[in-house]
């Protein structure tokens, strides 16, 4: 039966460290860079005319560039949006996506393009993020150390009947529930036909 006031385990709020927004913006555009260079290659293999090994520069070279700027305005907005708010969640990633989307599209040169895929790229980074940033499955809380505090708010948003605890595990050796007495007398009597009476510790 499950607690309907589920006590939520502590979990200290961690010390903000400053991110290096430059250094995550080379990381990211490195990578955006050989996404958009593996797009581009895609799209010269599939083009009509053949063009050549360098068409995936000469003909495809804006997507590789998009794919590039995208990826570095996210990292450094994304840690710089961080470094001045002094927190680390998931409105960074919101800001971080909207402005990589607003530059994918910046090629389109319409203010409602730059919006919409500002907002697209914004809500899909922010959900990703906020369901646990991982295609593995849902990470717990690194920061929830302590393994008994986690088992014991476990424990406690999950605590069974007491009743049906010891119909589980039986009765005796040290478990002793209202009317144990009585009916450990009545399994001698049926077993051994032996009739116990209790002993009063009363004197008087």
């Amino acid at each position: 039966m499950a607690n309907p006031h589920p006590i939520k385990p502590f979990v200290p709020e961690a010390p903000y460290h400053s991110k290096d927004a430059l250094s995550s913006a080379t990381h990211h555009g490195l990578i955006g860079g050989a996404a958009g260079f593996f797009s581009a290659a895609v799209q010269n293999s599939l083009s009509k005319q053949n063009v050549g090994s360098m068409g995936v520069f000469t003909r495809h070279g804006v997507t590789i560039g998009t794919y590039t700027a995208a990826a570095a305005v996210y990292g450094f907005s994304k840690d710089a949006a961080a470094n001045l708010r002094q927190k680390d969640d998931i409105y960074n990633t919101a800001i971080g996506g909207f402005l990589a989307g607003a530059a994918t599209g910046l090629r389109t040169q319409r203010i409602p393009r730059v919006l919409g895929h500002g907002a697209i790229f914004a809500v899909v980074l922010t959900a990703f993020n906020y369901t646990g940033g991982t295609l593995q499955g849902y990470m717990r809380d690194e920061r929830v150390h302590d393994e008994y505090e986690r088992k014991e708010a476990l424990r406690l948003n999950r605590r069974r009947p007491i009743t049906e605890t010891i119909t589980e595990i039986g009765e005796g050796r040290g478990i002793h529930p209202e009317g144990y007495e009585e009916r450990r007398r009545e399994r001698l009597k049926a077993a051994y036909g032996l009739d116990i009476q209790p002993v009063s510790a009363d004197v008087n």
